[in-house]
């Protein structure tokens, strides 16, 4: 039974790259509360949220504490007619030269994905030379999506629109919205999907399918991530290396390698180092330099007497030091982090807003014209953000300099947008909010607050863009005090409407029409 045990584990026990694989996919998403929350990690400076991580995994997945370096570069490929990217062209640069496709092979959650489907019992489809024909269309889509539909918006239009994440990104709809869709916190979301997330889901569905029966489909036919890492397959320090004093050209890795490639180390080639378990003349081994990450049996021509156990060393060191960062990524993403610590928090109380006031003047003077009594716009309704609750009371400075306080709005219907100028939903819907506010302007106050988070300047966006929406716009503050009252997620557009006793009657993430905004304003207004 014992020895039954034995060959099970020794046949099924996961390989070293496969514990790479799943180190990086766990330490690219450390934030495990925002799978429990259905929350995007956002964090203030010092934050991680801006350094790209090596491989592709969604900014927005609710786990991600890295930046995505293809999302990166479209953004950097957008507006570089108001700023250069040099950080991200830089990065991405330094990946490619370091690791080139290593880092698909070995680093990417995306290609973890993609392997594991190919697990699945089913009939599989073989490399051949229509397969190789395809491996050049990832070529065509980051020339295409990555970077023309980009590089056209950002020029034309200003608008930073990332092509290929906008349309394509599997990884984005799986990591990014189902995850978070998947999360009951996030139910109200669903009103915010249209036919865009439906086309997108379809895309994702039929390449996970060709993922079963065509090994890395996504990897080999349509990632422009590794396509440009690929450029540098000439020039990356760590690869797989053949010895060529060994190498007697019998063509066996190639046969047995499942990407599409026409020779070891080439553009296709992810550098898994499955090759060298199958060259019988064991000229193949992993290297970075001219020293040896992994080696076939019986070691390299140029190794020293000592060489094994020195790379075994260096190996226990290097888990060492992995699994410690990994833990510390782990506790400082779930728990240690101070911007995480403020969700807690609990509306501070307040007193009452007075609306009615009597002058010294007018309570003296016998002969002052009586005046009718202003109408009590006071509540008892407890303070929070649910329907029903007071709004607690905030002051925030306007773009155009002036304050909006809500204490002073008493006696009106009130809207609170939640906006982002990265945010196409939002961008889409404020001209009904604009509208809304010049047809009851003066029996109406409103607020469109901006994330914190800012890609683009949102003044010179309104000025550009914006010039015909007239409502008061705001800036969240980094300590997110009006974010957090209101209730606000990282999930926007989101929509807050109080009646004229300031109580909540409305507060919902989605998107919202004209024709919801007028029925929202009766109801308030009553």
């Amino acid at each position: 039974m014992d020895n039954l045990k034995v060959s099970w584990w020794e046949s099924h026990r996961p390989s070293r790259r496969r514990l790479i694989q799943l180190y990086c996919a766990l330490l690219y998403n450390a934030h495990i509360k925002g799978f429990l929350e259905g929350e995007i990690y956002k964090s203030k400076v010092p934050t991680t949220k801006g350094i790209c991580v090596p491989g592709f995994n969604c900014y927005s997945c609710p786990g991600a504490v890295g930046a995505c370096p293809l999302g990166s570069l479209q953004n950097a490929i957008g507006t570089t007619n108001k700023q250069i990217g040099f950080y991200v062209f830089g990065i991405l640069m330094l990946y490619g030269l370091i690791l080139g496709r290593t880092i698909c092979g070995w680093l990417c959650p995306l290609g973890l994905i993609q392997e594991l489907l190919h697990k699945l019992p089913t009939p599989k489809i073989r490399k051949s030379r229509v397969t190789r024909a395809l491996s050049y269309l990832k070529y065509i889509i980051l020339a295409v999506f990555a970077i023309g539909i980009t590089a056209w918006y950002g020029i034309a239009h200003g608008v930073a629109l990332p092509g290929f994440c906008k349309y394509i990104c599997p990884a984005g709809t799986f990591e990014g919205a189902i995850m978070l869709l998947s999360n009951p916190n996030n139910a109200g979301d669903f009103s915010m999907l249209n036919i865009l997330f439906t086309r997108k889901f379809v895309i994702m569905l039929i390449i996970g399918l060709a993922c079963v029966f065509c090994y890395r489909s996504f990897c080999r036919f349509l990632c422009p991530l590794g396509a440009i890492y690929g450029f540098f397959c000439k020039l990356a320090v760590v690869g797989v290396k053949v010895d060529t004093t060994r190498c007697n050209g019998c063509g066996s890795c190639v046969r047995n390698c499942q990407m599409d490639v026409r020779h070891v180390g080439d553009h296709e080639c992810i550098h898994c180092a499955k090759c060298m378990d199958v060259c019988n003349q064991k000229a193949i081994s992993l290297k970075a330099g001219r020293f040896t990450l992994k080696a076939p049996a019986g070691g390299c021509t140029d190794d020293r007497p000592d060489a094994e156990s020195k790379r075994k060393k260096i190996e226990k060191i290097a888990w060492g030091i992995a699994l410690a960062v990994l833990c510390f990524a782990l506790l400082w993403y779930n728990v240690l982090d101070p911007n995480i610590k403020k969700k807690t928090k609990e509306p501070a109380s307040q007193p009452p807003i007075e609306t009615t006031a009597e002058t010294p003047a007018a309570a003296n003077d016998e002969s002052a014209v009586e005046q009718p009594a202003a109408e009590d716009w006071s509540s008892d309704a407890p303070l929070g953000c649910e329907v029903g609750n007071q709004l607690p009371n905030f002051s925030i400075e306007c773009l155009d300099g002036s304050v909006f306080t809500l204490s002073e709005t008493r006696g009106k219907p009130v809207f609170i947008n939640l906006w982002a100028t990265y945010c196409g939903p939002c961008v889409k819907e404020l001209p009904h909010f604009s509208e809304l506010y010049k047809e009851h302007e003066g029996d109406i106050a409103m607020l469109a607050l901006h994330s914190d988070i800012v890609a683009d300047d949102p003044a010179e966006y309104l000025e550009e863009f914006g010039s015909d929406w007239v409502m008061p716009f705001a800036v969240e503050t980094d300590d997110e005090e009006i974010w957090d009252l209101v209730g606000g997620t990282t999930a926007m557009p989101q929509t807050i409407v109080l009646n004229r006793h300031g109580e909540v009657i409305y507060n919902q993430r989605g998107s919202v029409t004209a024709e919801m905004l007028e029925e929202l304003y009766e109801q308030a207004a009553e």
